[in-house]
């Protein structure tokens, strides 16, 4: 069964290996993705724990990779794990960063759009942060 998603981005005066360099930190996610973690992260068992806004959350990202994919599950604490593709994409001396933002059953359309503001929110930080000397 196939869902809508919507794509959702910003275009960063970086370059693509610097923001992906940061953004696939965990340890950085405090910092930009306000949506994903809470105040702290920390490495559990090989996995990545956070206090979300939706409650304690583990998370992994897809391994290191040349190709600016950091696609990364969140387990929810209903044990539901989601799915969620992030690129960053080389865009001639900058780069876009673009989250894939998945209707998910059970979803309203004003769900979707809490969502898809809030990871607007999170990719506006992230810009912010490595564009400018906060990184």
């Amino acid at each position: 069964m196939s869902h809508s998603s919507r794509h959702i981005s910003v275009h960063v005066a970086r370059p693509a290996a610097e923001v992906y360099a940061f953004a696939a930190d965990p340890r950085n996610l405090t910092r930009w993705a306000a949506g994903l973690a809470g105040t702290t992260v920390a490495e559990v068992d090989g996995r990545w724990v956070t206090d979300s806004p939706m409650g304690r959350v583990t998370f992994t990202f897809a391994p290191p990779n040349d190709f600016g994919v950091l696609d990364h599950d969140v387990t929810l604490p209903d044990g539901q794990t989601v799915h969620n593709p992030l690129r960053v994409l080389r865009d001639g001396d900058g780069s876009e960063v673009v989250f894939t933002l998945r209707h998910r059953p059970g979803m309203s359309e004003d769900d979707v759009e809490r969502d898809a503001t809030a990871v607007a929110k999170d990719l506006a930080t992230l810009k912010a942060l490595v564009e400018g000397s906060d990184a």
